[in-house]
């Protein structure tokens, strides 16, 4: 049994506003997810597969749920999340840093520790440790969730890695959409 919260991490940097609120509006409705928390909306820059900064791509906008569900990881993966990147258009391509309406990830999965490379399911996701796009808005659905590897608490990963170059979107509240 899972202790703690479950965060889906949203990004989007084709037509990001409303691809954003359509996920959530389209996850709020699941029957089998319940939208406890929607976290502020950052923009980041869009980066290549080196890490470089791509300028050919428009910034993209990241934003994180804090959910409840009856699902396995790899129930809501396939069954939930990839079905609503297929509604909103996501086609997916050997490029995964390619522009896309809408990226929906498994961030954390309360304190589960997986890694079932057969689905492509990394948990916690690595990325909550060194991204900042990632840790920011999870540590505002759930600042005093621990990660569970690592035991510190999301808020204190999301500070360490606060003076990166993200901006607040305030012009978009996806509270609005639960």
């Amino acid at each position: 049994m899972r202790n703690g919260p479950i965060i889906i991490l949203l990004g989007s940097n084709i037509a990001p506003r409303a691809n954003l609120l359509a996920a959530v509006r389209l996850l709020a409705a699941h029957e089998h997810v319940t939208v406890r928390a929607a976290s502020r909306v950052y923009q980041s820059a869009p980066v290549d597969a080196q890490g470089r900064i791509d300028p050919a791509q428009d910034p993209f906008l990241n934003a994180a749920l804090c959910v409840e569900t009856d699902l396995a990881p790899v129930e809501l993966k396939f069954g939930v999340l990839r079905a609503v990147e297929a509604q909103l258009g996501r086609v997916r391509t050997e490029d995964k840093f390619a522009p896309r309406p809408i990226d929906l990830d498994i961030v954390l999965y309360g304190d589960l520790v997986l890694d079932d490379a057969e689905n492509g399911i990394t948990l916690p996701d690595p990325d909550l440790l060194r991204r900042a796009h990632v840790a920011l808005p999870a540590a505002d659905v759930a600042p005093d969730a621990t990660h569970p590897v690592t035991g510190q608490r999301l808020a204190e990963i999301a500070a360490s890695l606060s003076g990166t170059d993200l901006r607040l979107a305030d012009d978009l509240d996806l509270a609005c959409a639960i």
